[in-house]
């Protein structure tokens, strides 16, 4: 295809994925200016962040198998449209109900066009150039990522909280208006769909973590936290079952038979779980705790959030030096003495800088971990798999981001109290500690990873088909 048709795919992909990267974290700054407009309690804001997680992780692979059954490009344009209108929905939100049911269909958006900006773009642009396409779509994930808390706190601050939702309405219907001349339509395989395995999954994830949520509130025996916590697990449970006796499992179980793909997902799920469960409590600290504005809570979280695009160039030749599951165990290690020093160093009157070692410390282990997972996700996933492995790989990080928030939100609800800057304290030296053992026993099992199979260097080719499929 010519040059400036991969340009301008490159564009309309890139901004949509900028704008949906951006939701993952531009909503933490504002969960306090939130839950004193709409009266919410630590439990809704767990939810606004959750339902839309939560939705993007279930969603993840069915959306990659729909768009290849009846369009990449007409997919993309109704995840986009359903992103959009979403986000209108979220910013007029009388309550915090309505803003979480709003959070959920953008998580549905979400979760339709992230996987597509990646398979849209590597179908454009020519193999020879296919390296420097995806290095550019990593940097605006990265960007998205980055900015997200700055531009949450600076919205909030000057605007309001809705307005964080009201700024992805314009640069939707742009994208709407645009994307049908720049994008070719393009199809795969057409795979079976598994909307049982779906709705258990969903169903059994929904009641897990209501029980969570709910566990320190209305007591861990009472029945409506017991309905929630055995009911889902029944339904994962029968979600297994199913996955192991259909035709088409949304997702092949036989990929978790190597201990090599089985660990690398395990630290995933940790690493998700113990960082940005951690986040979420650490920005409403840095505002309620130290006084911070939305903005400077923003600001003084890039040494965490935007370190990663400065050490992420650093995973290739330390790989080739010391092994991917080495650099892999590193950066858990880096991110739990990251977080080990706020838990130590954090306080009621606390200077800033104290914090700052610490931040750069999560940051640098963030930016070392996510290109050696990819790199063993497929080396021990099978040729043929190796789009669902990694559709498999990022939906476990979203729901350890589900689990994280759910279980040390739980954790800080019986050892804290946002209500007091003492108490809250307390509670954030409990979370942080459980999240830094969590860390610190993935860096230990890192080395349960076998020695990955050197065909998987071999492919490198095949790596860059594989990703897009499910990324």
């Amino acid at each position: 295809m010519r040059p400036p048709s991969a340009l301008r795919t490159f564009v309309i992909t890139g901004l949509a994925l900028f704008m949906v990267t951006l939701d993952n974290l531009i909503v933490t700054n504002a969960l306090p200016a939130i839950r004193e407009d709409l009266g919410s309690g630590l439990e809704g804001l767990q939810w606004t962040v959750n339902a839309y997680t939560l939705t993007f992780a279930v969603l993840l692979l069915p959306a990659a198998a729909l768009a290849d059954r009846f369009g990449r490009r007409r997919l993309f344009l109704g995840g986009l449209a359903l992103f959009t209108l979403a986000s209108a929905a979220a910013a007029l939100a009388p309550g915090t109900g309505a803003l979480i049911a709003a959070r959920a269909v953008q998580g549905v958006g979400g979760a339709v066009v992230t996987p597509l900006t990646l398979t849209l773009l590597a179908a454009a642009v020519p193999t020879a150039r296919r390296g420097l396409a995806l290095a550019g779509w990593s940097v605006m994930s990265g960007l998205g990522v980055a900015l997200g808390p700055v531009v949450g706190g600076a919205v909030t601050e000057y605007a309001s909280w809705q307005w964080i939702f009201w700024i992805n309405v314009p640069v939707g219907l742009v994208l709407l208006c645009l994307a049908p001349g720049f994008l070719r339509e393009s199809r795969g395989d057409a795979r079976r769909l598994d909307p049982a395995g779906t709705l258990l999954l969903s169903f059994g994830l929904v009641g897990v973590v209501l029980g969570l949520v709910r566990g320190n509130e209305h007591g861990w025996t009472s029945p409506l936290v017991l309905a929630g916590l055995i009911g889902g697990t029944v339904l994962l449970a029968a979600f297994l079952v199913h996955e192991t006796r259909t035709d088409a499992p949304m997702l092949p179980l036989a990929l978790f038979r190597a201990r090599g793909f089985t660990v690398v997902n395990l630290l995933m799920l940790a690493m998700a779980f113990a960082v940005f469960g951690s986040a979420f409590l650490l920005i409403q600290y840095l505002q309620a705790v130290n006084h911070m504005s939305p903005l400077g809570a923003g600001v003084r979280t890039l040494p965490w959030t935007a370190m990663p695009l400065l050490a992420a160039p650093l995973t290739a030749p330390l790989a080739a030096r010391l092994g991917a599951r080495t650099v892999l165990a590193l950066a858990l290690a880096l991110q739990a003495s990251g977080l080990a020093w706020l838990a130590a160093s954090l306080g009621p009157d606390t200077a800033y800088g104290a914090y700052v070692p610490g931040l750069v410390l999560c940051g640098i282990g963030m930016g070392l971990f996510f290109a050696p997972t990819a790199q063993l996700v497929l080396a021990f996933a099978p040729p043929a798999l190796s789009g669902v492995a990694s559709g498999v790989n990022n939906t476990l990080r979203q729901l350890g981001t589900v689990l994280g928030i759910a279980v040390l939100t739980a954790v800080f609800s019986a050892t804290g109290d946002m209500a007091d800057p003492a108490a809250f304290t307390d509670g954030m030296h409990v979370t942080l500690w459980t999240a830094v053992g969590v860390l610190a026993a993935g860096a230990a099992g890192a080395f349960a990873i076998p020695a990955a199979r050197r065909a998987a260097t071999a492919r490198r080719p095949e790596t860059a088909e594989a990703v897009p499929a499910a990324a």
